[in-house]
């Protein structure tokens, strides 16, 4: 038996994403999301609403940068959100967050979050309020590599739960991409 919970934005995993931006006067702002994901092989797109203090920036400096939120960074990721810049100009450092400019784009990246995927803006439509940033670059530090790669086990991403307001970290491997389902293919003859 199955229970009904109708249309609702629900979804496993959902991502929380730090997006990260300079205002008019070159200061650093981010903001907490969750409703977004890769959308081409050099596109995410997300759901923001337009008065956002970080989604005006990035609409006057046509770049963005997106970080994964942390296990080990929950308190200030969920702080970003909490908190508007609109309403507190120096949230950033409120939040204990540090940042640098990107080498690729116009838009800050927060050290304490050790990946971000640098985007340029590619358009916004206010009335779904949905962004699309082209992929200009990822970077991740090297205390999350593992032979060269980004390792999840490292890295600690943490996934929002909507329907029970909670945040929770990714798990144990459990599988190989694009190899476990081969073994049916035997079985198809």
């Amino acid at each position: 038996m199955r229970k009904n919970f109708g249309a609702k934005p629900i979804l496993y995993p959902q991502p929380v994403f730090i997006i990260g931006s300079y205002d008019e006067n070159g200061v650093p702002d981010a903001m907490n999301a969750a409703w977004g994901g890769i959308s081409e092989s050099n596109e995410i797109s997300m759901c923001l609403s337009a008065e956002h203090k970080t989604v005006k920036n990035i609409l006057a400096r046509k770049a963005f940068t997106v970080s994964m939120a942390t296990a080990d960074t929950v308190v200030p990721c969920d702080f970003v959100g909490l908190v508007s810049g609109n309403d507190m100009e120096n949230k950033l450092e409120k939040a204990g967050f540090h940042t640098v400019r990107s080498r690729f784009v116009n838009a800050p990246i927060i050290e304490e979050l050790p990946m971000a995927v640098e985007c340029k803006l590619i358009s916004y439509d206010p009335g779904t309020c949905r962004m699309v940033g082209e992929i200009v670059n990822v970077c991740a530090d090297e205390n999350i590599l593992t032979d060269g790669n980004i390792d999840p086990m490292k890295l600690r991403p943490i996934s929002y739960d909507g329907m029970n307001h909670a945040y929770y970290v990714l798990g144990e491997k459990v599988g190989n991409a694009f190899k476990d389902g081969t073994i049916l293919k035997g079985a198809e003859k």
